[in-house]
């Protein structure tokens, strides 16, 4: 099977060129949700880069209980949908139950299924079912082969508009492992695949009541990722990651993002002249 390249907005998936999946990991507040919005649009644009912009409404998966969850479904999404018309890029963000599914649809052009609850078969079935494009995490505790059920989910339910996010595997206690021969098998297997870095870089629960991670480290699996062949790259980024109110181990500050995404780039043309 090989699946066919389609759109989300002005964003190409399969197209050739890669894209990119670009934002904070949750809403902060809705200037400073615009201001990042607008910074990563100006790289965007000098960079000549089409992206879709992200953040959680809801970080339903929180180490602790006590830490900082994010916004209701419908004003996160609403405020996402006026952000992304603002800038002009589609955007995307988790969705966690099939009722959030129906709340978020209206207004997310890419609804995005968390990788602890990719094989949750209602969940999945309720974001096709909308019509609008499906990103699914790779759990991190799936191989590479164990997303053809997943993917005749997505179909059965007449989704065709979909891709499949690599973002590590579990190794050990409070870390994960990076394979790039996932990536592979992945396209092979026919499907369109993001890496996520900064996800891949994670230590779940490695500070006992957060998680840590090595966010250092995320650029150098992005572009070994770009290397090996991916659709498109996904990549959270803060002002200030010290600061965020999630997943700041992580992120990448805005002010390393240009050279970040010109490295990618020049992978990417690099491999294009060898073909």
């Amino acid at each position: 099977m090989k699946t066919k390249s389609f759109s989300i907005g002005k964003v190409v998936v399969g197209g050739g060129e890669p894209f990119f999946i670009l934002g904070p990991c949750v809403i902060e507040g809705k200037k400073k949700l615009f201001r990042a919005a607008r910074k990563i649009k100006a790289i965007g644009d000098e960079l000549g880069i089409s992206f879709i912009f992200k953040a959680s409404y809801d970080k339903a998966n929180r180490t602790s209980g006590l830490s900082y969850r994010g916004w209701d479904v419908r004003e996160g999404c609403e405020l996402l949908a006026e952000v992304g018309a603002s800038i002009g890029t589609p955007v995307t963000t988790d969705v966690h139950t099939c009722e959030e599914v129906a709340l978020a649809a209206p207004f997310i052009d890419l609804l995005q299924i968390p990788a602890f609850l990719c094989r949750q078969t209602d969940l999945i079935k309720a974001a096709a079912q909308t019509g609008r494009a499906v990103n699914v995490k790779k759990g991190q505790f799936l191989a590479p082969w164990d997303l053809k059920p997943i993917a005749q989910k997505l179909l059965a339910s007449g989704c065709k508009n979909f891709f499949f996010t690599e973002r590590g595997t579990t190794f050990g206690y409070n870390n994960l492992v990076a394979d790039m021969r996932s990536l592979h098998w992945i396209r092979e297997a026919g499907y369109h695949v993001v890496f996520d870095a900064t996800h891949s870089v994670q230590r779940p629960g490695g500070g006992g009541d957060r998680t840590t991670g090595d966010g250092v480290l995320a650029p150098v699996l992005a572009r070994a990722a770009m290397a090996a062949g991916v659709d498109g790259i996904f990549l959270e980024t803060h002002e200030n990651p010290k600061k965020a109110f999630s997943d700041g181990p992580n992120q990448i500050p805005h002010r390393l993002l240009p050279s970040v995404l010109s490295s990618l780039l020049a992978i990417h043309r690099c491999l294009n002249l060898k073909k």
